[in-house]
């Protein structure tokens, strides 16, 4: 899931899909470099970004005028608690929905201090599901 919004109105720190395409199938980016030119005597002001992949951490530049339509997805940020940990696959219980989600993909930072019983913020982004932090 992804809304539509206007290249010139993001900021560093905003979420994208790239590559910028009509369809919203690209990865899921934050946006870690923003910077915009001003309208010359030929053309329309250009914003040149470079996003990381919220998922493969890859580093995806795009460049296009500021009045480009772009995906924005939209991240649902939930809470759970660890029920098992069996290999790379971490069992998290939904605080609120109570159903059950396999999890493989975990953010580096806290990758190996995942134990059970632990509350976890997790955020599914356009069907995928990460483990991003620890809640204390």
């Amino acid at each position: 899931m992804s809304k539509p919004a206007d290249l010139g109105s993001l900021k560093i720190g905003s979420y994208i899909l790239l590559p910028v395409s009509d369809q919203p199938d690209g990865e899921p980016c934050r946006i870690v470099e923003y910077d915009t030119s001003k309208p010359g005597k030929h053309g329309a002001a250009k914003a040149r970004i470079v996003g990381v992949g919220v998922f493969d951490g890859q580093k995806r530049p795009h460049v296009g005028p500021v009045s480009m339509q772009v995906h924005i997805p939209l991240i649902d940020k939930r809470t759970g608690q660890v029920i098992s940990i069996i290999g790379e696959t971490i069992q998290i219980m939904d605080s609120e929905t109570f159903e059950t989600i396999d999890v493989t993909l975990i953010d580096e930072e806290i990758n190996g201090t995942v134990a059970n019983g632990q509350n976890v913020e997790y955020w599914n982004v356009m069907g995928r599901i990460k483990i991003m932090r620890i809640k204390s």
